[in-house]
């Protein structure tokens, strides 16, 4: 990985590679969200992406860089979900052995479907072990690339593609809402729309129980929080990344906060308007203009990052 930051070319470059492996996700609208929001408003639904979520884009653009011998040495991944799938996948795809440290009480579905791509599990207990860490220690003893979840700047590249994607097919875009978990997302987007759209707004979002990156920012340096607890699993962040956070205090006009409710509200919205499964983590940008937290200005684009959560936990989120 070389270290010449994040910019509109990298993510040029990751879209290259990406080109004819990663889905190019439509646009969908809805006319009940429009006069809601009392503009046109532009939903990116990357629950259908392959594996489920924006993670494929970064993973594969991070993967494909690899050389020969790193190739032949395989890598190694932390994360209980999406980012755990999307190293599986993309490994699969290019002919690479994977291990993806998962912990050993998580979601049966989620660890099946990283096994499912055809990774190597290594089960960890998060009471007595640190996952980072034992991915670092499987890294060095066997010679495999760690593939960090957001604080690398080809993993932000890939994520990038979305917001190349977005301009394409809506420039006249005024405002783009993002979700915020270790911010390589927000990164991505923020850098690819700012640089394309002049004047354009890019909103980040959290769970109010995961604001990190918003109290970061306030702070004017990375602010570590104890554990999360939201529904919002995969924004469960307790600090943003070093690399993150350095591009998004440039590229972020603010960060807002939603509630657990708001996140379930868009969820539900997405079924019942648009016949689409959005997992929390993945709603929270749309729960923003749906609660009024940020409002619309203009045309707005809003990112809905994945959609892998099982039909038992979506339908007990829905009942609440």
């Amino acid at each position: 990985m070389s270290d010449n930051g994040l910019t509109l070319d990298r993510i040029k470059a990751a879209a290259a590679r990406l080109d004819g492996v990663a889905r190019r996700t439509p646009l969908l609208t809805s006319s009940t969200l429009d006069r809601h929001c009392a503009t046109k408003v532009l939903l990116k639904p990357e629950p259908f992406q392959r594996s489920g979520s924006f993670k494929f884009r970064g993973a594969y653009n991070r993967l494909s860089l690899l050389g020969p011998a790193a190739r032949e040495a395989g890598v190694v991944a932390f994360s209980s979900g999406n980012h755990g799938a999307a190293v599986a996948l993309a490994a699969q795809l290019l002919g690479i052995v994977a291990v993806v440290v998962v912990p050993a009480n998580g979601s049966a579905a989620k660890l099946a479907a990283i096994e499912g791509y055809g990774a190597e599990l290594r089960r960890y207990d998060p009471a007595t072990e640190r996952r980072e860490q034992v991915a670092e220690e499987i890294a060095a003893r066997r010679s495999m690339t760690l593939i960090r979840p957001f604080d690398d700047y080809d993993i932000m590249a890939g994520q990038g593609t979305i917001g190349l994607e977005l301009v394409e097919q809506a420039p006249e875009l005024r405002q783009v809402l993002v979700p915020v978990g270790g911010g390589g997302l927000a990164a991505g987007v923020s850098t690819a729309v700012k640089a394309l759209v002049p004047g354009v707004s890019v909103i980040g979002v959290e769970p109010q129980a995961a604001d990190d990156t918003s109290r970061s920012l306030r702070a004017g340096h990375r602010v570590r929080i104890g554990e999360p607890e939201t529904i919002a699993d995969g924004l469960r962040a307790t600090e943003p990344g070093e690399l993150t956070f350095a591009v998004n205090s440039r590229q972020l006009d603010d960060v807002v906060t939603v509630t657990e409710e708001a996140i379930i509200d868009a969820m539900r919205f997405c079924f019942t308007r648009l016949k689409v499964v959005v997992e929390p983590s993945g709603a929270v940008a749309l729960a923003a203009l749906l609660s009024g937290v940020a409002g619309a200005v203009g045309r707005t684009g809003v990112v809905l990052s994945g959609g892998n959560i099982t039909p038992e936990d979506f339908a007990a989120l829905l009942a609440r």
